[in-house]
């Protein structure tokens, strides 16, 4: 089975489903369905979607699994929330990071796998 696409592939407008079909009753209902806000996403940031969800929304596991900085995650994050219609808000200050996280970050930065401006936000 074919997965459905939400953009147009001749002109990149957003498409319509005109059919659902039942495969056990047979029935077959006609009208104009909306694909929903997700399938206005590009295949790019479908992945990056799965990925962030996977990580449980959390940028630092987003930026080790991508191997990008927090951000070009936030970014990506903020195209993704565009796309779908939203706005993209203030961030929400998080909670501090523990000491223990806090030693992490900034082994990263000893090691030049994470800048100090990346560090700062973090801390």
């Amino acid at each position: 089975m074919n997965l459905i696409i939400g953009q147009c592939p001749i002109c990149e407008d957003q498409l319509q489903v005109t059919e659902l079909h039942c495969d056990s009753c047979e029935t077959t209902i006609n009208g104009r369905f909306s694909l929903g806000r997700l399938h206005h996403l590009s295949p790019d940031q479908l992945e990056f979607v799965e990925t962030f969800i996977r990580c449980e929304g959390k940028i630092n596991r987003v930026e080790q699994e991508l191997g990008l900085s927090y951000p070009a995650v936030r970014a990506r994050l903020s195209a993704v929330i565009l796309t779908m219609g939203y706005e993209v808000g203030e961030a929400i200050p998080a909670e501090p990071p523990s000491p223990a996280d806090r030693q992490k970050i900034l082994a990263r930065v000893a090691s030049g796998e994470m800048s100090a401006l990346e560090a700062a936000e973090l801390l």
